[in-house]
């Protein structure tokens, strides 16, 4: 599991180890670390030209001690100082001494250097930086033509929210120290950062009670039902979906398909799709009466395509089982209903969905993604998962960290694919998962299915719901 940690953990633990080794040594360590990706990035150091964007906190003192390091290789480095006054000192010798240049960065040739660097190297501010980049800092991020490469997160960017609130440096890469930081994870910042290297320098750091963390294969590959040779349809989980209406019978297809290979013994459909879904899906087991006379279910899904139907909202909240609620049915839950329930609850809004059952700006919620969904989800007392380009899974009770999804895709941003993810998590509840884990699978699967089915062309929901076996296949082996 990739787990990021706030700046304070990092901080803490940072001085933890310093107080153990010589002056200096953990400054050398990241420096070494940065030079050595820098080097793969440029697969040639000799004869490479080389930028260096220096602050003056100790991201500037990593970037001119890596930078001594490429030079000593052969690399023409030059500093641009942004404060010269208060350039690490130490950092800038070493520089000089292995053959770099520095220059101040409101010269007129600033430009034109780092126009001309085969890779620059942003160490403007470091994680503890809060607003946008000066105007000159700006400028000069905004002249880079070759490799950009932040250290340990893009400048201008707020690490623990992923808030980027001005002018900020995008990166090609960012080499992180010690630990991954929140606002390296989650949108707006991390679309800011390209692709992460950490660089492992020797932190001890606990495990953080309301951090960021990202599954991995081999997490979901845990975590995944697996039947046995006692297992029938019950014991592998029924997922109950109401879901569709005759104005958007699709919906229920798009859940029911969804959910049926989403790792359940079977669906149990209520509503008024009855035909559309059997006529897909002859397995699916249906009913004409009210969810509560459907028969047994391990878990409910509902909210995909209802419109304005609530008829089947009062028994499925009321039921003793986990319920997902999707689409419509956030819009028709009565809110007080679903903070008292006492089986699991899971919330799966987009942004503007979310902003709704906040009371505020759709643009906030995109904003802020990470303090909006654990709001959500104390609020509600629900696990929430936060549909967006990144994303995200709250615990209820913030007893655990928030979850990011790494195998989301542009492609998923068609019609029907949350019906589909709807039924998916569904399914996941229905065979036995902890509401987290649930979430977090879905979503997992969910965007890996749509990589697969996309491989660089569009895709339909269709698509992306036909794909969850061969996710599910790539993530066991």
């Amino acid at each position: 599991m990739r787990t990021a940690y706030d700046v304070e953990t990092v901080r803490s633990a940072e001085r933890a180890l310093m107080a153990r080794l010589p002056e200096g040594a953990l400054m050398q360590r990241a420096a070494a670390g940065l030079a050595a990706a820098c080097a793969d990035l440029l697969g040639k150091v000799y004869g490479a030209r080389i930028a260096l964007l220096v602050g003056s906190g100790d991201n500037g003192g990593d970037a001119l001690y890596a930078g001594a390091r490429l030079a000593r290789r052969g690399a023409g480095v030059t500093a641009l100082l942004l404060s010269p006054e208060r350039a690490h000192a130490g950092g800038l010798a070493a520089l000089r001494a292995a053959g770099g240049r520095a220059l101040d960065a409101e010269s007129a040739a600033a430009p034109a250097t780092v126009a001309g660097a085969d890779l620059v190297m942003d160490g403007i501010v470091g994680i503890g930086g809060k607003g946008g980049l000066r105007p000159r800092a700006a400028e000069l991020a905004a002249a880079a033509r070759g490799l950009v490469v932040a250290v340990d997160l893009p400048s201008g960017v707020d690490a623990d929210s992923g808030l980027v609130r001005g002018e900020a440096v995008r990166a090609d890469a960012t080499v992180t120290f010690g630990a991954y930081k929140p606002g390296l994870l989650i949108d707006p910042a991390h679309t800011y950062a390209g692709a992460l290297r950490l660089v492992d320098i020797g932190l001890e750091l606990r495990a953080p009670d309301a951090g960021l963390a990202a599954l991995q294969h081999d997490d979901l590959a845990a975590l995944l039902p697996r039947p046995t040779g006692e297992s029938d349809k019950y014991r592998r989980g029924v997922v109950g979906l109401v879901a569709g209406s005759a104005r958007y019978p699709g919906a229920a297809v798009l859940a029911a398909a969804g959910a049926l290979h989403g790792g359940a013994g079977a669906i149990r459909y209520v509503g008024p799709a009855a035909d559309a879904v059997l006529s897909r899906f002859p397995e699916a087991l249906v009913s004409a009466g009210p969810p509560a006379k459907a028969g047994r279910v391990q878990a409910w899904v509902i909210g995909p395509g209802l419109g304005d139907d609530a008829s089947g909202l009062a028994d499925v909240l009321a039921s003793d089982v986990p319920v997902l609620i999707d689409a419509d049915g956030l819009r028709l839950a009565d809110p007080a209903a679903v903070r008292a329930r006492t089986a699991p609850t899971v919330l799966t809004p987009h942004a503007g969905e979310a902003a709704a059952l906040l009371g505020t700006a759709r643009e906030q919620v995109e904003a802020e993604r990470l303090s909006s969904v654990r709001e959500l989800a104390a609020r509600y007392g629900a696990t929430v998962l936060l549909k967006g380009s990144t994303t995200l899974i709250a615990p209820p009770d913030g007893s655990a960290p928030v979850r990011v999804n790494p195998t989301g895709t542009p492609w998923l941003a068609t019609a029907g694919s949350g019906d589909v993810l709807s039924g998916l998590t569904g399914s996941l509840l229905a065979a036995g998962l902890r509401p987290l884990d649930a979430a977090s699978a879905g979503a997992y699967l969910h965007g890996l299915a749509a990589r697969l089915a996309a491989d660089g062309a569009p895709v339909s929901a269709q698509d992306v719901a036909r794909a969850v076996p061969a996710a599910w296949r790539d993530v066991r082996r």
